[in-house]
């Protein structure tokens, strides 16, 4: 399952996509990858939604 996970890095709002089995694992895999950052929300990926504003992946540095 994918999630939209909100996230606060370097005083800039972002969101990213991160698969998982449930939301909080979905949460400490972006935690993982960017451990300097505050999680702010944490959904079930919009499919409609999310395709009108693509999030980035976990992988690019969001610097």
């Amino acid at each position: 399952m994918q999630f939209t996970v909100g996230l606060k890095l370097n005083g800039r709002a972002r969101h990213v996509t991160a698969e998982g089995h449930d939301a909080l694992a979905a949460a400490q895999k972006v935690k993982i990858e960017h451990p300097d950052a505050s999680i702010t929300y944490v959904r079930p990926m919009n499919r409609r939604g999310d395709a009108r504003h693509p999030a980035a992946s976990i992988k690019p540095d969001l610097n």
